[in-house]
């Protein structure tokens, strides 16, 4: 088959006589150009989102912008002592830290001999036990087990009276109240479908399918029934407290991902609510973690649920954020600004991103890390003397550097200056106090229970449902932060709650706080 195409060849000199005589010509291949780049840097990042790496973290070798010796520092570290030793060889630690605990019950296998082995193989006499060797111990897991527990109220009669034929008194002893009046649910039953839910991330229906193989046939309705009237009667109440209780901080974290609500009124099933969070800094030794679940993502939510707060408010760049009251201080997210020179990072090819400008400015991010790094044994105020002097030069000299440069639009970095420069007061404004924290990290961790969940359950069926989740979420990673077992912890409450009356006793709750003596006694 013959090839009709003409090819011409011209000189640069000419090429570039056409563009300086056609300027519609040059301003179209100058366009292409561009989103062919622009295409180019989407598919890497898109390329290593699907096949590479997920951490963010930097290479301490490239860590170096001012000098090798400042990065590897650590200013905490004294001078060592120079002693001398002699050569030896260590023998390598073994890292796995696996231990069995010493509280557990202990199961005997005695291994003996068959009475008609028990003899003397040299002058057939009879054999006795003269001691013993434990071969191994081993850890035996026993799967749940359902146990029906019948309460039988004894009732009393006076004989005498009997006999003398007046009126008989009848009393009654005392019976605790149960979890949900009129069913069958144990307190220990309601804990164990939550913690394998909220926890665990297994699905109710797949919770279904398991207790179906033990032969008990308990629908995904009625623990969802459990779960919601066990919620809204016994942990809103400790809800609420948290909730006044997180209000009373002056250092609080913010954040919020995405949730469906399949029967959400004016809502299509398809369509996204909200799941917002609020915990404490790490300067307290009582940390609460809250849900709240809205159907959407307006500014007015945090706006309404810190309407009693007063102090600083970590929080990542959205806009909602920074419309709250006016006793609110917002403090930005270096890891967010970090992350978008990462990503620009990705974007470019391996042989552009040695001396690139991300790489500069992701060094300056990673240099202001590795400083939080080494004064997080400081107390506050010295961590807000040092960071004055140690990171706020390094914050100017950024800034002075990301006016030397203009980015082209629609590009990774364009998006992470534009971000970096858009956000600078909030960025700046963990300097100011020494409580404060470089990122919000420390809510981003606290909602990916959330999130790993949702990828197991997928959704919600109604608003109802969504706002027990948020609750039920709340009591339990609290009870973590605090280092309480949830399922113990709710057992505790779906045990003690029912029988103190707490929507009318307030000094019950102090005993339900998952800090207190109590319920570390107990636990």
């Amino acid at each position: 088959m013959e090839n009709n195409t003409l090819t011409i060849t011209i000189s640069k000199s000419e090429w570039d006589k056409i563009l300086s005589e056609n300027t519609d010509l040059k301003n179209n291949i100058t366009e292409l150009t561009s989103k062919v780049e622009w295409l180019m840097e989407q598919f890497r990042l898109a390329q290593h989102r699907r096949f590479g790496s997920s951490s963010e973290k930097s290479d301490c070798n490239q860590l170096n912008l001012f000098d090798e010796a400042e990065v590897t520092s650590d200013i905490l570290v004294p001078e060592p002592d120079i002693v001398e030793v002699e050569r030896h060889f260590r023998k390598r630690k073994n890292m796995v830290n696996d231990k069995l605990p010493e509280d557990l019950p202990v199961e005997i296998v005695e291994h003996e001999l068959p009475e008609d082995e028990q003899v003397c193989p040299e002058c057939d006499g009879s054999l006795h036990v003269m001691g013993q060797e434990t071969l191994r111990r081993e850890l035996k897991l026993i799967p749940a087990k359902a146990v029906v527990v019948e309460h039988i109220r004894k009732v009393y009669a006076c004989r005498q009276c009997e006999k003398d034929e007046c009126g008989v008194p009848i009393l009654k002893a005392a019976a605790a109240n149960p979890v949900i009046k009129g069913g069958f649910a144990s307190p220990e039953a309601v804990a164990h479908i939550a913690a394998q839910k909220f926890v665990m991330g297994i699905p109710l229906y797949r919770q279904e399918q398991e207790w179906q193989r033990y032969g008990i046939n308990l629908s995904r309705q009625t623990m969802s029934n459990w779960l919601i009237k066990a919620t809204f009667d016994w942990l809103e109440p400790i809800y609420d407290v948290f909730k006044e209780i997180l209000c009373t901080h002056k250092v609080l974290h913010a954040d919020e991902t995405s949730l469906q609500v399949l029967h959400e009124p004016g809502k299509s099933a398809q369509s996204k609510s909200n799941m917002w969070l609020y915990r404490t800094s790490g300067d307290t030794n009582s940390p609460i973690v809250l849900y709240e679940y809205q159907p959407d993502r307006k500014a007015e939510h945090p706006k309404f649920f810190l309407k009693n707060f007063s102090g600083y408010l970590h929080a990542d760049g959205y806009e909602g954020y920074h419309d709250l009251s006016d006793n609110i201080k917002v403090v930005g997210c270096f890891a967010h600004a970090r992350r978008k020179f990462d990503e620009a990072l990705k974007g470019m090819s391996k042989s552009d991103q040695a001396d690139s400008r991300a790489m500069i400015g992701k060094k300056f991010c990673d240099k202001l890390f590795s400083l939080e790094r080494d004064l997080a044994k400081l107390t506050a105020k010295e961590r807000q003397e040092q960071r004055q002097k140690l990171a706020k030069p390094v914050l100017d000299e950024f800034y002075d550097w990301l006016t030397t440069f203009n980015p082209p639009p629609k590009t990774g970095l364009y998006t992470a200056v534009v971000y970096a420069k858009k956000q600078r007061k909030y960025l700046e404004c963990y300097l100011e106090d020494g409580r404060l924290e470089i990122s919000n990290n420390r809510a981003e961790r606290s909602i990916k229970p959330f999130v790993i969940g949702r990828k197991n359950w997928l959704f919600a069926n109604t608003p109802r449902g969504a706002k027990a989740s948020a609750i039920l979420y709340s009591i339990i990673e609290t009870a973590k932060e605090n280092g309480v077992n949830p399922y113990e912890y709710l057992t505790y409450i779906f045990t003690n709650a029912p029988n103190w009356d707490i929507r009318d006793n307030f000094g019950y709750f102090e005993l339900l706080m998952p800090w207190s003596a109590a319920v570390h006694r107990k636990i």
